[in-house]
């Protein structure tokens, strides 16, 4: 593990913006408070930011009290805008002149749920990989151009954190503190927060179909609800097109134009990200996952899974099978503190030991 002594503490500041999403804020404070309980130090502090440093209302109804206004606000290292509903409304010119300031400062500029869009209108996102929440990502892929606008959970560079929103902050957080303090603390911090499985940058938001496709393209819409309903068995490809009541060639160039592959490998891709998913959530035999996703043999499913995820079938496993037992034998050895003075009377507290 890195060591925890050779750096001061950074200064994280929350900017909330009127109708933030209440769970994107706690799934990226909660990480840093636990960091410093299980650490014994403090590792990060932070504060909540308005413009004005009058209450600002969560999207949920509750209301929050800021600790500060945001020209107030000095010493910052990171930045992290708390966006939400109806996000256009509530930014204003000077949460983006502010916000540009920082930027020169040096300051890390990170946004969680729809708070992307207050960097993108800035112009600090220009040139840069972003994550978006789905419902938003074909608007702002259009108003934004020089983003790279993407459905990735959380995407983090040298300058810039930015999560889909939900629980993706989480996620983007225990990443962040991993970088910089090690695996080790990461992985305590997860099983504190009972959760099974850190998601990496790589892994996408799972996007409804008919978000993806609109409405009016409902042969090709029956066509994936078919493969989804039969990934233990899969059906050809030719019963398939006598289902839908369509030609090969127009189901081909539905395919291809829409989602720019194939019918069988669109059908493939389906069952392998089931096999993933079962592989990363669940104790089941190899031998299982396979059959339950359509694989008549074990090097068959092997070569699959490694042409698609560019990883052995069981390398996955046995990463997988690691981390879990690493996280049950860590969850619910702590107890949690609500701040770090309060922790020091945990069983938790500086439980870390470098």
């Amino acid at each position: 593990m890195k060591n925890l002594e050779a750096a001061g503490p950074q200064t994280v500041g929350f900017l909330l913006l009127d109708n933030f999403t209440l769970i994107s804020l706690a799934s990226a404070l909660a990480p840093l408070r636990i960091a410093n309980q299980l650490s014994g130090r403090q590792l990060y502090r932070w504060l909540t930011l308005s413009e004005d440093g009058g209450p600002v209302n969560a999207s949920a109804g509750l209301q929050v009290t800021p600790d500060a206004k945001m020209k107030d606000a000095s010493g910052l290292n990171i930045v992290i805008v708390c966006g939400g509903v109806d996000i256009k409304s509530y930014v204003a010119r000077e949460h983006m002149h502010w916000l540009q300031d920082q930027a020169q400062q040096g300051c890390k500029l990170g946004a969680v749920c729809n708070g992307t869009w207050a960097l993108a209108k800035a112009g600090l996102l220009n040139g840069h990989k972003c994550s978006v929440h789905w419902e938003r990502l074909v608007a702002m892929r259009k108003e934004f151009p020089e983003s790279e606008m993407t459905a990735r959970l959380f995407s983090i560079d040298d300058d810039h954190l930015t999560s889909s929103g939900g629980l993706a902050p989480l996620d983007m957080v225990l990443h962040m503190i991993r970088s910089k303090h090690g695996r080790d603390l990461a992985v305590e911090i997860s099983a504190e927060l009972v959760h099974e499985r850190m998601r990496s940058d790589h892994d996408g938001q799972r996007v409804p179909l008919k978000h993806t496709l609109g409405t009016n393209q409902p042969t090709l819409q029956a066509a994936i609800i078919l493969m989804e309903e039969n990934l233990s068995l899969p059906i050809e490809i030719s019963e398939l097109i006598f289902r839908l009541g369509v030609s090969r060639r127009r189901l081909e160039r539905l395919f291809n134009k829409y989602l720019e592959c194939s019918p069988s490998r669109y059908y493939l891709r389906l069952r392998l990200l089931r096999a993933h998913q079962l592989l990363k959530t669940t104790l089941m035999p190899l031998m299982d996952i396979g059959y339950l996703c359509g694989f008549a043999s074990m090097p068959q499913f092997a070569r699959s899974y490694r042409g698609c995820f560019g990883v052995a079938l069981h390398g996955e496993r046995a990463s997988a099978l690691a981390l879990a037992q690493e996280l049950h034998l860590n969850n619910g050895r702590y107890k949690s503190g609500v701040a770090l003075s309060i922790a020091r009377n945990e069983e938790s507290f500086a439980s870390m030991k470098i």
